[in-house]
This record gives structure tokens, C-alpha cells and sequence, in this order.
């Protein structure tokens, strides 16, 4: 499996995940975030500033795809015959494009996958990654990416009650 933006907040979960289901992952993420990566569970990563991934993957089963534009158009060339390709990317959302139409996915709930990812959580298996804790008043910024106060990883996460 290979997963595109790894080190971004989806991709550290889609690692998580693949892993614990048994699949032998490649990541793409940046230099400095490499070794983050390996630990989530990837087994090989590279380095997107330094190399074209496609040349140096071919074969794989699944493809996940969180960056979109040209890395989901240059992904297609690693998958093998019948293999699946899956993004979120947003701007999948409205293409044209058939392939990417049947490869778009968003999430909708399901209560057994929720039990079992709860159970993962609860269990230390499964380590979301907070990147900031917003109140509210500023679920506009956090939902527009205007928020300053990141830390580069994981999800940013808006408090609507205040917690102490």
C-alpha cells in the first residue's frame, strides 16, 4: 500500500490503521518527517522533494491518496493490474475525470468501524495526533487553514465546551 502526504493528518491515521490490518506500507512524506513516519509503521519512505516516487514504486495493491492534483495523477501509474485506487483529495470532489470520480471517497459512518477504531483508541493501538486545541470562536479559521498556532501534525481540534 502506499500511502500519498503520510505524515499529514489523514496519512498518519491511514498508516496507523494499514498497519494494524497487516499491510506492508510506503509512505511519501518530506525529508524532515521521515522517521516520524517509519514509527507510525511505514516500512519504506520517501523523500517527494527528493525523488519521483513513481519511480521508484510500481506494484502496489492500494493507493491512498490525500494530496490530489499531480501526485493522485502520478499515483495511477504505481498501482498494479486491479489494484484500487482511494482519495479524499478535495479537489477530486468535482472532476471530470472517471477515474477519479470512482476513486473519491468520503467517510460515512458506520457504527461497527467507529466501536472498533473507539477500541484501538482505547487500547493505545491507534495514536491520533493532536496538532492544536481551538475554542470555538475559531472553528471558521481552523476549518479555512488559518490557524497560526500548528505545529505541523495531526488534526486540529475545536473545543466547544471548555475542558480543564
Amino acid at each position: 500500500m502506499l500511502v500519498d502526504g503520510g505524515a499529514g493528518a489523514v496519512g498518519i491515521l491511514a498508516i496507523q490503521l494499514a498497519r494494524f490490518r497487516g499491510a506492508r506500507i510506503t509512505a511519501i512524506a518530506s525529508a524532515r518527517k521521515l522517521e516520524f513516519v517509519k514509527r507510525l509503521g511505514a516500512e519504506h519512505v520517501i523523500d517527494y522533494r527528493a525523488v519521483h516516487f513513481e519511480e521508484n514504486v510500481s506494484g502496489m495493491d492500494v493507493v491512498f491518496d490525500t494530496v490530489g492534483g499531480e501526485t493522485l495523477q502520478r499515483s495511477w501509474g504505481v498501482l498494479k493490474a486491479g489494484g484500487r485506487m482511494i482519495t479524499i483529495a478535495s479537489d477530486s470532489e468535482t472532476t471530470t475525470d472517471n477515474r477519479v470520480k470512482q476513486a473519491f471517497f468520503i467517510v460515512e459512518p458506520n457504527h461497527e468501524q467507529l466501536i472498533r477504531i473507539g477500541d484501538l483508541l482505547d487500547s493505545g493501538d491507534l495514536h491520533p495526533l493532536v496538532d492544536a486545541v481551538l475554542p470555538l470562536t475559531q472553528a471558521s479559521a481552523a476549518y479555512t487553514g488559518e490557524v497560526r498556532e500548528r505545529r505541523g501534525r495531526g488534526k486540529l481540534v475545536v473545543t466547544v465546551a471548555h475542558v480543564t
